[in-house]
């Protein structure tokens, strides 16, 4: 076991292999050396080895454990399961077992057995915990029930009385069993019951969190509708701590529904359960001002009370009051405010949410007024006043953002526009000065006025201004060499770099950011939506595996959360585990992600038909399997991952987060299906019978044809559904959702070429339960096929030419298009050459059997039916063709190879020497990333040459 924990496997096996000699029946020996063979990979060894030793239904603790340990890395859950059910039944009393034996179920989600094994240890151990157990397991029958009748029917109410029965007996001791109550209660919609349970007794147990009972208490007064005493409630806690804004919004909504009802409190009594209510505007009014008045005698400043009366201001505008309650000028409030809170960076978010009640016609006076009041000095006549402490620069950025978000720098000319992008760079690196002891982990004061010089010349960018991206990149550079931890500045490299086409330098940034958990979910979108379609298979390899390997190991962990959450009560937090783990695998990056790996993996190692066939049996594909959940699709991407201070008009929208996640999923739709064609392929190759016989349904392959020819009418909708989508032409903002690769798809030709390629396998296939006789037709349509599909493939060769780089007066352009066509292009050949070896398999028989009747017949010349010599033209056509790409390709090479960045655009004399040599820098690295894309490109091309070259029947 030492052995094993060190990671020296092999000496374990020996070990045990010693100690076997010896005592020959000793279990847990046995099982020990199963795990090193599982370790070194000997998979099946292992199993074995380790069914030997369950069928003897082992129940000593040691064997028990060690089966467990490699059961689970064997990823077989279940059958942990089989090995306690087993050692239960042996030792019907024992605490230990029964409780594994509901662990184990637990693990696999067996949630009516985890109920019965719950009431079994129940029985043994009366103890308050198991009882539980199998109530929360009901609970989990409910919300794992297809029939939501039968959970409400069912389930729950059986969880109800049996929670009842223990609450009469008096034998409620935890706070976990009143929140199952709760939940209970909740989920049967029964909230009268649920407010009872949490103001009676039984909630005095509710300790744990702050305020659990109040806020339990105001979600069942909301869903009842009980305003007043949502009001009351609120109140009440508002004057505990005016500074929770959760409760302002409570109380807020709540007057605005009693104004609505035009509720009064009812006479002689008390207004509500829990107290006063205020029920008029007034009041509110009134309300709000005294917690600005007491906030000013509170030994610290809070935010809630001021933000509090711009909430109310809003709310009122919006309902058609404006100025009759005399709340004050919003301007004035802001400028109050931010004198008050400007030094803080939250000052700005604060704010953000307020803009919309400032008249556009004062932005420019309002950012005027808050400049005024900031303590900024300039040295000399003339230069530009720089604060000379931290609380004056947080101050200043503050106003800088918000003359971003107001749209004042949006509306400036490009001279104006450069002229701020220098003074926010010279105030950047002023601001260093204050950040000298900072660690290399924490981030420099003034980074975001870096950050907001890159938005600004990224505006000039779409506008036309090709250096304007160059500088971009120059100073993120520059800005992530004072301050590596910077997230925002990576992911601002990351989107530009791809843009422009280059992938190799977004790889390491991505993996500095050091995603953890859910991110990969969330931003791995940045990493797998470009690398291969930018030529980078071994890192788009890479990529998908680390998503793929947390999407794989979230089925495990979180078995792991859920059996954790039994043993510590925290039975509010298992519905949570089970949606997380739903919300994963509907995930659209999941499935985008796993249909794009294997795609990936049959590009790189399919390169003859047995060894395409051969992959696909590893990958166990089936064209007639589909594991995408269509209509539970979620997108999990995180849009707003990359802070921008734009307008509202210029942000990202509700509307573009729909589009994006219809294009992803149509985009998904035609790969997906892609996929599954060609998976289809080697099931067709098989021997068939001929066209007369009676068995051809049977034998399945008549079948084939069909699912082949079903998938190919769903890939035309889904493509037709694609050119519906992009004649919409949707511009996303720049920082928004990337667009897929459909249009490009769509453009360069490719997308009629390998649908071209599926229908040619229908003709093919035609032609091979027809015979070579009577088929003229078929064989002329087959030659058609051939002739316009080396067109075709001529044609998006064409689309591939052209230089990736080119220097323009002492600029740099790239065109990142002509580097996804080739990758489509590669791609498309390669199903071109599938599809070729298996219209080979096809006609080498019909060859051979072409040649035996010439030599029974001795005759010198038997006439070759015209398919073999359309097929024979096709196959030389492709190999010019690809040769013809090599060569290009070698020709690029070449050209990124010799081409000198030395003088580029740095002829602009305004660049400092700092960034002259971060554009240098950027520009090596897009070379760099290219000349990369390149070789990657031309080296799988030349192993499709390889497979052409012995593609002569």
């Amino acid at each position: 076991a030492d052995y094993l924990d060190n990671g020296n496997n092999k000496m374990a096996i020996q070990q045990a292999d010693k100690l076997l000699k010896k005592h020959k029946d000793l279990h847990c020996a046995k099982v020990l050396k199963a795990i090193g063979l599982q370790r070194t990979g000997k998979q099946d060894e292992a199993y074995t080895l380790a069914q030997e030793v369950a069928a003897l239904e082992p129940t000593d603790d040691n064997s028990l454990q060690a089966l467990t340990i490699l059961y689970r890395e064997m990823h077989r859950p279940e059958l942990v399961t089989k090995l306690y059910e087993a050692a239960v039944k042996k030792v019907p009393n024992s605490e230990e077992y029964h409780s594994h034996l509901f662990m184990a179920y637990a693990r696999v989600g067996e949630y009516k057995k985890m109920q019965q094994a719950g009431m079994a240890l129940y029985k043994i151990v009366p103890k308050n915990p198991y009882y539980f157990w199998s109530v929360m397991s009901l609970i989990m029958q409910s919300i794992s029930a297809q029939d939501e009748n039968l959970s409400k029917t069912m389930f729950l109410p059986l969880a109800e009385r049996m929670v009842e029965k223990m609450v009469k007996e008096d034998k409620i001791e935890a706070e976990a069993e009143v929140e199952l109550y709760y939940m209970i209660l909740e989920r049967l919609e029964k909230y009268k019951e649920a407010l009872d349970v949490v103001r009676g007794k039984l909630g005095e147990k509710l300790t744990s969190e702050l305020q659990s009972r109040e806020n339990k208490c105001m979600a069942m007064y909301k869903k009842l509708c009980r305003w007043p005493e949502c009001n009351a409630l609120s109140r009440r806690l508002l004057l505990k701590n005016s500074d929770d804004w959760q409760f302002y919004i409570t109380y807020f909504d709540s007057v605005f529904q009693l104004i609505d009802e035009s509720w009064t409190p009812p006479p002689e009594e008390e207004h509500s359960l829990e107290g006063e209510v205020h029920y008029t505007i007034e009041q509110a009014v009134k309300f709000i001002e005294e917690r600005i008045t007491e906030e000013s005698k509170s030994s610290r400043p809070l935010r809630g009370p001021y933000l509090a009366k711009l909430e109310l201001i809003r709310r009122l505008r919006c309902r058609g009051c404006n100025d009759e309650y005399k709340l004050g000028d919003p301007e004035e409030l802001m400028f109050q405010y931010f004198k008050k809170f400007g030094d803080k960076p939250c000052c700005f978010t604060d704010l953000k949410v307020f803009v919309d009640l400032l008249p556009s016609s004062q932005y420019t006076k309002f950012i005027s007024q808050l400049l005024e009041v900031i303590p900024l000095s300039a040295t000399a006549e003339g230069e530009i006043a720089l604060p000379a402490d931290i609380k004056a620069l947080q101050q200043h950025l503050c106003v800088v953002q918000l003359s971003r978000l107001l749209g004042i720098y949006h509306a400036m000319e490009k001279k104006q526009k450069l002229t701020v992008v220098r003074e926010l760079m010279l105030r950047y690196r002023h601001g260093l000065e204050f950040g000298k002891s900072c660690l290399k982990t924490e981030l420099q004061f003034s980074d975001y006025y870096c950050l907001l010089a890159v938005h600004l010349l990224l505006d000039l960018w779409l506008e036309g201004e090709e250096t304007a991206v160059w500088q971009c990149l120059a100073l993120l550079e520059e800005g992530l060499s004072h301050s590596p931890s910077n997230a925002q500045f990576k992911l601002l490299l990351i989107r530009i770099y791809c843009r422009l086409g280059a992938f190799e330098p977004v790889a390491e940034l991505y993996s500095s950011l050091d995603a953890k958990h859910i991110q990969h979910d969330t931003i791995g979108y940045l990493l797998t939506r470009y690398a291969e379609s930018l030529g980078h298979y071994a890192a788009a390899s890479q990529s998908c595996n680390f998503a793929l390997r947390f999407f794989h190991s979230n089925q495990k962990d979180t078995s792991e959360y859920i059996i954790q959450a039994y043993k510590y009560g925290a039975f509010e937090k298992i519905p949570e585990f089970i949606a997380f783990r739903n919300r994963l695998n509907s995930s659209l990056h999941f499935a985008q992600v796993r249909t794009e790996r294997m795609l990936l993996d049959l590009l790189l190692e399919a390169n003859i038909s047995t060894s395409l066939e051969e992959s696909i049996k590893s990958m166990s594909l089936s064209p007639e399997e589909d594991d995408i959940p269509w209509k539970d699709l979620r997108d999990n991407r995180d849009l707003t991952v990359l802070f921008n201070w734009d307008p509202k008009d210029r942000d990202i929208s509700e509307e573009h987060r729909k589009l994006s996640l219809e294009e992803e999923t149509i985009w998904l739709r035609i790969r997906s299906l892609t996929l599954r064609l060609v998976s289809g392929l080697p099931t067709l190759s098989h021997t068939i019978q001929p066209k007369n016989s009676e068995k051809t349904a049977e034998n399945g392959v008549s079948s084939k044809i069909d699912t082949i020819r079903s998938l190919l009418q769903q890939l035309e909708a889904a493509v037709d559904s694609g050119k519906k989508f992009l004649e919409q032409k949707i511009q996303y903002p720049v920082l928004g959702p990337p667009p897929t690769r459909m249009a490009g798809f769509f453009s360069n030709g490719s997308c009629q070429c390998q649908t071209s390629l599926f229908y040619l396998v229908s003709d093919i296939y035609e032609l091979d339960t027809n015979g070579l006789e009577d088929s003229a037709e078929i064989q002329e349509r087959i030659g058609n096929s051939f002739k316009s599909l080396v067109e075709r493939l001529t044609d998006l060769f064409n689309k591939c030419k052209g230089d990736l780089i080119e220097v323009r007066d002492g600029t740099l352009k790239t065109h990142p298009n002509l580097l996804e066509n080739l990758v489509f292009f590669v791609e498309t050949i390669s199903i071109a050459l599938w599809v070729s070896s298996y219209c080979d398999s096809v006609l080498r028989p019909f060859k051979s059997n072409l040649q035996k009747k010439k030599k029974k017949k001795k005759e010198s010349s038997v006439a070759m039916p015209p398919v073999f010599t359309h097929f024979l033209d096709y196959v030389t056509e492709l190999q010019t063709l690809t040769s013809n790409v090599i060569d290009h390709i070698k020709g690029l090479e070449i050209i990124l190879t010799a081409l000198k960045l030395e003088e580029l655009s740095l002829k602009d004399t305004l660049l400092l020497q700092e960034e002259k040599k971060f554009t240098k820098t950027v520009q090596g690295k897009v070379q760099s990333s290219y000349h990369h894309s390149v070789q990657e490109i031309g080296e799988l091309l030349k192993k499709r040459l390889d497979t052409i070259k012995k593609l002569k029947i």
